[in-house]
């Protein structure tokens, strides 16, 4: 995506209480035409309230939203949401039962019945459903009825479409083909998409930015590579996958570890560090403990553990250890199936540069 083109959504300290306890704080973000964006975070933390003062059906407190450089909320504005040139999809489909898939399609267009029809017609090819038009929302799938729903948003041809949890009601099987076609029509439209969800996998694979939200706040914003490999915080770092967290003291920029003494610059003498490291990261060692011909230097020292337990989840395997280093608990994770009996000795090292260093 071009960097010089100008933000087509806009989102300046948006802040929005309900009785009294802040739900959303200070949010700001921009989305570009054609960008995807991910609103990420768990349930509760805001994720939601910003999208519906984005969409106009929630006014705000504070702050500004603008489209295209126009204000549409705050300092005195609010523009009504059909009047913001945004578009809406959810989890629920909000189909009108009643109503046929082209009439559902042309709901909300303008224009003379020929226009209206071509239009149907232009979207519903799109979608692959040409043909769909006379049926009714109960003759179809899941996700058809999704499909549907995206035609139908794209119809008046919104600048910004925001997006709430869409494919959550979907099966897996169905849900990554459909997650890919909607965001294909929507780059091809140069649509500004912000996409809320819970999900880290979705997240990953839709944006071209993530912005994580925790407690009504965004606490980093970036790019799935960046956010994902230099996380901000503990939470940050395990909000996308499971991590082992070694615990120390810092003393002359190093702590003590399993894997040997670990640096940990900027942290003050006695301070409290934790060492975040996700199970892809720690290998087993089969060569007695990394005495073989070829150590690498950025293992570092290799450590002993006893097998707990393991599980294999079909593409890895799981295997918890119990350290000999002060009886730390960790888990490695190994590709395809390694399924040792507890009390199994072996051996790991650590990727040094996958590990991240936060403070207590």
């Amino acid at each position: 995506m071009p960097e010089t083109l100008s933000p087509r959504l806009e989102v300046q300290q948006l802040s929005r209480s309900f009785g009294g306890r802040a739900v959303v704080d200070s949010v700001s973000l921009s989305v570009a035409p054609g960008q995807v964006t991910c609103l990420l975070g768990p349930s509760g933390c805001g994720k939601s309230t910003t999208l519906r003062m984005i969409a106009g059906v929630e006014r705000v407190d504070a702050g500004e939203i603008r489209i295209d450089g126009r204000v549409v909320a705050g300092t005195g504005a609010h523009v009504p949401p059909e009047a913001r040139s945004v578009g809406l999809m959810f989890q629920d489909f909000a189909l009108f039962p009643h109503l046929t898939v082209a009439e559902n399609v042309g709901f909300g267009l303008r224009g003379d019945r020929t226009e209206k029809a071509r239009r149907v017609a232009e979207l519903l090819e799109k979608v692959d459903l040409s043909g769909f038009g006379p049926k009714h929302p109960h003759q179809l799938s899941g996700g058809e009825q999704q499909r549907v729903a995206l035609a139908r948003a794209l119809g008046p041809r919104p600048r910004v479409m925001l997006m709430d949890e869409p494919f959550s009601g979907l099966d897996n099987r169905l849900r990554d083909g459909i997650r890919d076609r909607t965001l294909e029509l929507l780059k091809e439209e140069g649509t500004a998409v912000l996409l809320v969800t819970h999900e880290p996998d979705e997240a990953m694979r839709m944006a071209d930015e993530i912005a994580l939200m925790r407690a009504g706040r965004i606490v980093q914003k970036g790019a799935p590579y960046n956010v994902y490999n230099a996380p901000v915080d503990k939470a940050a770092a395990a909000f996308f996958s499971d991590i082992n967290v070694i615990r120390g003291v810092s003393k002359g920029a190093l702590t003590e570890t399993p894997f040997g003494a670990f640096l940990t610059p900027g942290h003050k003498d006695g301070a409290e560090v934790e060492i975040v490291i996700r199970p892809q990261h720690l290998r087993i060692d089969f060569d007695r403990g990394g005495r073989g011909p070829n150590p690498t230097p950025q293992d570092g020292t290799p450590a002993r553990g006893t097998v707990l337990r393991s599980r294999y989840l079909g593409r890895e395997s799981l295997v918890d250890f119990a350290m000999d280093f002060e009886g730390a608990k960790l888990t490695a994770s190994v590709p395809g199936v390694f399924l040792p009996k507890p009390g199994t000795v072996l051996w790991l090292m650590i990727r040094r540069d996958r590990c991240f260093v936060f403070g207590i």
